[in-house]
């Protein structure tokens, strides 16, 4: 298999908002190349008006139970989760309706556009409903393929993420802080302060970053809670972040669309994966 390292592609402008002038933002109806030359230009896009406030408002009463057993911890500055936030994995297994986002059409044309010259197929890599309440800290900048050091900075296209917006996010109630263009820097590049932008959406949006992109979630200086779903996607050869074989009961595993079982590793990618079907 022979794998195929970044490199940038013309793209047409983007849509910027003044506030955000560094991060690209679409609408849902936009093109997929287009938002798919911003990937690859700044490693990140926001794309509003991609899910219902009814699908949004389903997943949060789905979702409610679990996060009601599992309350925000105190803070322990030297842990990677900021405490003072909920966050909760197994997404598909918890909320039906979180499938819809999983088997989005534009997350899984963008993953195949992002991933594809490196794989033959690619599949779910992390679930996780995170709510980043009131004194929450920054996070620490990271990136989604550090789990993947075999290959130096800056790394092929392994990973594609995203979060949606069930609450409106804002760079003072927590909004992802990411480093546009830090996908394409090597190790030795570390962003300045002014290279470090939130990202600010409406409900409803979802924003998008590549593996290699530096980022972590913001400082919550609001009484408010910022709700978001993150899904992120992988190269099928590699082993995922989460380890769904061990989350969805094998009873239910026959009854899921046969796309999402797909995405959660119940198929082949080239020769890896096969099994004995006697048992």
């Amino acid at each position: 298999m022979t794998v195929v390292s970044r490199q940038g592609r013309p793209m047409t402008q983007p849509k910027l908002q003044s506030s955000q002038a560094m991060i690209p933002v679409f609408a849902a109806t936009d093109s997929i190349d287009d938002i798919g030359a911003a990937l690859d230009e700044y490693g990140c896009a926001v794309v509003t008006g991609a899910v219902a406030q009814d699908v949004r408002e389903r997943i949060r009463d789905e979702l409610a139970p679990i996060m009601a057993e599992s309350p925000a911890q105190q803070d322990d500055p030297a842990a990677f989760y900021p405490g003072l936030t909920r966050r909760v994995p197994a997404v598909v297994v918890r909320s039906h309706t979180a499938r819809q986002l999983v088997l989005n059409p534009l997350s899984l044309a963008l993953t195949e556009r992002h991933l594809g010259a490196n794989c033959q197929g690619f599949q779910l890599h992390a679930t996780a409903a995170v709510e980043i309440g009131p004194g929450a800290r920054t996070q620490v900048l990271h990136r989604e393929e550090d789990g993947f050091r075999i290959f130096p900075l800056p790394r092929p296209n392994l990973v594609l993420a995203s979060i949606w917006a069930i609450s409106d996010f804002t760079e003072d109630n927590g909004g992802t802080r990411v480093v546009p263009g830090s996908h394409r820097w090597t190790a030795d590049r570390s962003p300045r302060q002014n290279e470090i932008v939130s990202a600010e959406m409406p409900a409803g949006s979802v924003f998008y970053w590549t593996g290699g992109l530096l980022h972590g979630g913001g400082e919550n200086r609001t009484q408010e809670l910022r709700y978001g779903i993150i899904l992120t996607y992988s190269c099928g050869w590699m082993r995922p972040e989460e380890n769904h074989y061990l989350e969805v009961r094998r009873a239910e595993v026959a009854s899921l669309d046969p796309a999402l079982r797909k995405l959660l590793g119940y198929s082949m990618f080239g020769g890896l994966g096969y099994r004995d079907p006697r048992l």
